[in-house]
């Protein structure tokens, strides 16, 4: 059983200029993947899927390997994820490597964790399982939410209107971090969320888009707070 832990960066960052591996708390933030992809001692290979030369050195510098650089095609605007990691599997391939399992890691995601990639891997062994992510509860339930129509608000489900929150049925989100998940069920369903995928429950302490400055500030306060926690 071979595992892979690719992180996906690349270097065109255009809202966060140099984004992944700009300073984040004292160090790159790619550096905090690929140091919970290494702590975690369940892969055979941690490598980092990159079109940019800066990058693969500071991916290299923190022990990850770069053994080969991101196509164009893959690196601009369009490229979904599920792209980047069909071309990492095909490449190793090529070069007469192939792998079981793989976890797809985002390079912006500090608060993944070593024992968090070991518990999520190990979900994989539960028959029938192909794939495990994380994910993070609404806030505030999807079914009450507001539209706007000709300048006013009005609901989009009228019937939730007056139910309590707690009547409602819990709905999650992708928490943004890492995909878990079997090879040969990637390749035969085309999907980075497999038909039976296992779900990771985070709090929203551990969650934090990161798409401006702003975010950047509140993912730092977050990280910094998990620490003092943990201390």
């Amino acid at each position: 059983m071979r595992r892979l832990a690719i992180i996906t960066a690349r270097g065109g960052s255009k809202r966060i200029p140099r984004k992944n591996i700009k300073e984040f708390c004292g160090k790159p933030i790619l550096a905090y993947s690929i140091e919970a992809a290494l702590k975690s001692g369940v892969f055979d290979t941690v490598m980092v899927s990159t079109d940019d030369e800066e990058i693969a050195r500071v991916a290299k510098e923190y022990g990850a390997e770069v053994p080969f650089m991101r196509s164009a095609d893959n690196a601009n605007d369009f490229a979904t994820t599920k792209d980047v990691v069909r071309e990492v599997l095909e490449s190793y391939q090529k070069n007469g490597q192939e792998f079981d399992r793989l976890c797809c890691i985002y390079p912006t995601a500090p608060f993944v964790t070593a024992k968090g990639l070991e518990s999520a891997m190990e979900l994989l062994n539960t028959p029938g399982t192909q794939g495990a992510m994380p994910v993070v509860r609404f806030s505030f339930p999807p079914q009450r939410s507001l539209i706007i129509e000709e300048g006013s608000l009005r609901p989009k489900w009228p019937e939730n209107t007056l139910k309590r929150s707690q009547d409602l049925e819990p709905m999650y989100h992708d928490a943004g971090q890492f995909y878990c998940l079997d090879v040969k069920s990637f390749l035969e369903q085309d999907t980075m969320v497999p038909a039976v995928t296992a779900p990771i429950v985070l709090s929203d302490l551990e969650v934090q888009d990161i798409d401006n400055e702003e975010d950047w500030k509140m993912a730092e306060l977050k990280y910094s707070i998990l620490n003092q926690k943990n201390m």
